[in-house]
């Protein structure tokens, strides 16, 4: 679910948002770069950034992701049963390239025409139990599409294309709210320290809560949510491209500076990735 910035940051976001977001046009694109770029690339091509895939597996993913949430649309999932249901009529990998690349366009273009035929605030079932709705497949599936172009630039070893200001932005807006705030049932949390990320290049900034949840048996995990308050206890200064890549473990160039403390459960928080 995203929210506003912090101050000054509101300001900044209220002009990405008059600017307006056309996440339909960023989803055919970033997913059609992606296919462009892993059909010309080695097929055994291991993926940098999710080592236990190769170029194949990336485009599959991609491809299986839209699938699976153009059924959960059309079909008005709301429950984990549903969601079974959905599953159950997923078609087989194809293994001829071709094929694959034939069924990732057809899953890309039945999500979008999912979305442009539903509001964001129609309910569907979603892995995020807070935001039960339309919109958050909307929001998910740009960043998700975007951050995967960029995993199939890096298996291919071309450049990383750029990616949009407002696109960046969200896509910390949603590591910070979304991605890293996920707490199981029945454990304990710990906060441990105030991040803060500052855009060098948009007068921008995110205040973040690290800690880390633990289960009594023993289980546990890094994780992070938005700070209301309190002094930062370690900074992360970059372009917010730079941000959004640093968060979302593909890389970017940022400087970090603090108490190392609060620096190690920060990049605790940012190693253990994206669920």
């Amino acid at each position: 679910m995203e929210t506003s910035l912090d101050f000054p940051a509101r300001k900044v976001k209220a002009l990405w948002n008059a600017w307006g977001m056309d996440r339909a046009a960023i989803i055919r694109a970033e997913s059609q770069r992606l296919a462009e770029v892993l059909a010309a690339t080695a097929p055994e091509a291991t993926c940098p950034t999710c080592p236990d895939w190769n170029a194949l597996d990336l485009l599959w993913h991609l491809t299986e992701v839209h699938w699976f949430w153009a059924q959960v649309l059309a079909r008005g999932a709301r429950t984990d049963g549903d969601i079974g249901a959905v599953e159950a009529a997923k078609p087989p990998r194809p293994t001829d390239v071709g094929e694959l690349l034939a069924l990732r366009e057809d899953s890309t273009e039945a999500l979008l025409a999912e979305l442009g035929r539903l509001d964001d605030a129609e309910p569907r079932w979603s892995w995020c139990k807070p935001d039960q709705t339309v919109g958050f497949t909307r929001r998910m599936q740009t960043y998700e599409a975007t951050m995967h172009r960029v995993d199939a630039e890096l298996t291919a070893g071309v450049p990383v294309g750029p990616i949009a200001a407002d696109v960046a932005a969200g896509a910390l807006d949603h590591a910070v709210d979304v991605m890293w705030g996920w707490l199981p049932d029945g454990v304990h949390y710990e906060p441990s320290a105030v991040a803060e990320f500052v855009a060098s290049d948009a007068d921008a900034r995110w205040l973040v809560e690290v800690g880390r949840w633990s289960a009594p048996s023993g289980r546990g995990a890094p994780r992070a949510v938005r700070a209301s308050g309190g002094r930062p206890a370690v900074t992360v200064t970059a372009p917010v491209l730079d941000l959004a890549l640093w968060a979302w473990t593909r890389g970017g160039s940022v400087a970090v500076t603090g108490e190392p403390s609060a620096e190690a459960a920060l990049r605790d928080v940012v190693a253990a990735g994206m669920p």
